[in-house]
């Protein structure tokens, strides 16, 4: 059930919430999705669900003193510093939790990482640092702080919300218009995650199956751009499943991903891509570490540590730490030597981007370091030491198969196409379309045993 793309989420789990949800009165609505929330969780993780409350508890608790201390309109000296003091423990406790969990996965075994711990640890933390500074209004309750850690649609893999995104503090409006519109963004997610990341999947797993060093350097490209498409429509699918969710419960839309692939430069796809979780290593590790308003060493020093950092929470290989650190270094080049002349060149820009991107994929989608480099050697044979190709004419039966995703992929990546769609949402067509992508998503969900979210592993 912890999947969103599941039949028993869709016709079990989802029907049963939202008819409990609409049908208490909106007092205890905020209850309903705490308990839905917590149950939601223990049946995917029975175990682990005791982290979840734990945590929970011990923030909320700490939280607590924060704010109590904050009161009045003034503050004297010890109480700022017993503040700090108080907010240093929560995050040094909250990242002590995170970092045994992900040393217990990589030392013992890899089960042993509560889904969805990095998302949830990372909401505490920036609730212990906006307690802090101030950016939470008003007193917040138990109810509250426990329904914004543990919210089901996005305990798992996000998008992480702030505090005071939720609004928690203010009566939530409903409508049926709004209603409508978070079924269609869930609709859309669902479809580019079982119609399109799952089909593109299937290629991927054919070349490794097939062996890296079989495939020949058209194939091995196909391979990249296809994996790209893939991660993004997996990504973006569950965003946008997540928040059509929320913005089923009366919340406002969260976005994730802003067209990235029509980015001009590495800096801004990042900006584009994952942009919570962008936006959350910009304010709680870049900045306070001095951001850019700095000198220029220290600058670099401060975006090295924060994509090393970045590279650490995506996974437990070597490839992720080399996948931060690649990034890191494209984007600090950017920042000091080339990145105003991309600007000035578009087109060169967004060429640039559609190359090294889906380069930087391939490190991250490739664990094993020996077939890293028997991949890379294929995508430049010029390199030598790959050896030659099994079926050299591979790439047109594989594009034959796949022409129809990979077009279709394309084609939602151009920002004029989602904006259309977004203009005539309420067009009868649109609508028809979406009733068709769910009940062909449900086709395919029944005929095949179904992926999981790539993201349910961080």
């Amino acid at each position: 059930m912890v999947s969103f793309s599941s039949l028993e989420f869709l016709f079990r789990f989802l029907p049963i919430f939202l008819i409990l949800y609409f049908a208490m009165p909106v007092k205890y609505r905020e209850t309903i999705l705490l308990v839905g929330s917590l149950v939601f969780y223990a049946v995917g993780e029975p175990v682990f669900i005791l982290v979840l409350i734990v945590t929970t508890l011990v923030n909320y608790s700490i939280g607590m003193q924060i704010w109590k201390l904050g009161e009045g309109f003034s503050m004297h000296e010890w109480q700022k510093n017993k503040r700090k003091k108080y907010m240093t423990q929560a995050i040094a406790l909250d990242v002590a939790v995170l970092v045994i969990f992900k040393c217990l996965a990589i030392l013992v075994d890899n089960t042993l990482l509560p889904l969805g711990i990095s998302f949830y640890i990372f909401k505490m933390i920036s609730f212990q640092a906006d307690m802090f500074r101030g950016e939470v209004w008003s007193k917040p309750s138990f109810r509250n702080v426990a329904t914004y850690f543990t919210m089901f649609p996005q305990v798992l893999s996000g998008p992480i919300m702030r505090y005071h995104e939720g609004e928690f503090d203010r009566e939530r409006v409903y409508s049926f218009e709004q209603f409508e519109d978070g079924i269609k963004l869930f609709v859309a997610g669902l479809g580019m995650k079982v119609l399109l990341a799952d089909r593109l999947a299937i290629l991927w797993n054919d070349l490794q199956m097939i062996g890296f060093q079989s495939i020949s350097t058209p194939l091995a490209w196909l391979g990249a751009f296809a994996y790209s498409l893939r991660l993004y429509f997996d990504f973006w699918g569950y965003s946008l499943m997540a928040s059509g969710l929320m913005v089923m419960m009366g919340f406002g839309f969260i976005e994730n991903f802003h067209h990235p692939y029509a980015s001009k430069s590495i800096s801004e796809f990042y900006r584009r891509w994952h942009m919570t979780l962008g936006s959350w290593f910009r304010d709680y590790v870049y900045i306070p570490l001095g951001g850019s308003r700095c000198r220029t060493k220290r600058m670099i020093l401060n975006l090295a540590v924060v994509w090393i950092l970045t590279g650490i929470w995506h996974g437990n290989g070597v490839n992720y730490v080399i996948w931060g650190v690649v990034l890191g270094l494209l984007i600090i080049l950017e920042r000091v030597f080339y990145g105003r002349f991309l600007g000035k060149v578009p087109v060169l820009g967004n060429i640039y981007v559609l190359v090294i991107i889906p380069l930087t994929w391939i490190v991250f989608a490739i664990t094993d370091l020996k077939q890293l480099g028997i991949y890379f050697g294929r995508l430049f044979p010029f390199l030598g030491g790959a050896g030659l190709a099994v079926n050299q004419q591979d790439i047109i039966k594989y594009m034959q198969d796949y022409s129809i995703y990979l077009i279709a992929g394309v084609l939602l990546c151009i920002p004029a196409v989602s904006r259309f769609l977004k203009k005539h949402k309420k067009n009868p067509i649109i609508v028809l379309l979406c009733v068709i992508l769910f009940w062909t998503s449900i086709y395919f969900l029944s005929s095949s045993a179904g992926n999981p979210f790539m993201y349910l592993n961080f």
